[in-house]
């Protein structure tokens, strides 16, 4: 598969071209979330914030208690984001360094050397939004790698609204929206 070499995207027309269209389908909880995905693009395409769009689907789901995962580096993100959400729902956020694990404890490469540095723990925070049952969980600039942990320990369903992206401000297409760094970086050309 590599249908992003793809020039004609005749799927868009209709044509099954990988053969699987009957063997697919939607049921129970899967034909509902997809329901409700299209029904947000078809009404507020364009017109809505992800933020937006996941409050709207949060609610036609029927979810009520959310939880975020979030980086420490991104907690005024983080409380800005529960805030908001807290006026529709029962929130419960979890920073990346919960429970204050020294790297050295794992054997992991230190940002400091010598000094103490806490490790981010996706593993806790996916159990303890476990632990309060939430129904859909929010990733908030995990780091690469933990953003992953979290997303396989997670019962609930698992969405990301900020990629960590230190270097573009947590707008990792920006890299790719850049001739210059395309071109520097990567190597290819536009």
């Amino acid at each position: 598969m590599k249908c992003a070499f793809c020039d004609e995207k005749e799927c868009y027309e209709g044509r099954d071209c990988v053969g699987l269209a009957e063997d697919i389908s939607y049921e129970g909880s899967d034909l509902k979330s997809m329901r409700i995905s299209a029904s947000i693009e078809a009404r507020y395409y364009m017109q809505k914030t992800r933020l937006e769009e996941m409050i709207r689907y949060s609610q036609e789901m029927g979810y009520e208690k959310l939880g975020l995962a979030f980086c420490v580096g991104l907690e005024k993100e983080a409380k800005i984001i529960q805030r908001i959400l807290e006026r529709d729902f029962r929130v419960f956020s979890v920073c990346c360094k919960v429970s204050g694990i020294d790297k050295s404890e794992y054997d992991l490469e230190k940002l400091r050397p010598g000094s103490f540095d806490p490790t981010c723990n996706p593993l806790a925070q996916a159990i303890l939004l476990n632990n309060k049952k939430t129904q859909l969980n929010i990733i908030i600039g995990l780091c690469i790698g933990h953003d992953i942990l979290f997303t396989q320990h997670s019962t609930a369903p698992v969405t990301t609204l900020i990629v960590k992206d230190r270097v573009l401000a947590h707008n990792p297409a920006g890299a790719i929206y850049s001739g210059y760094y395309l071109k520097k970086r990567f190597g290819l050309d536009e």
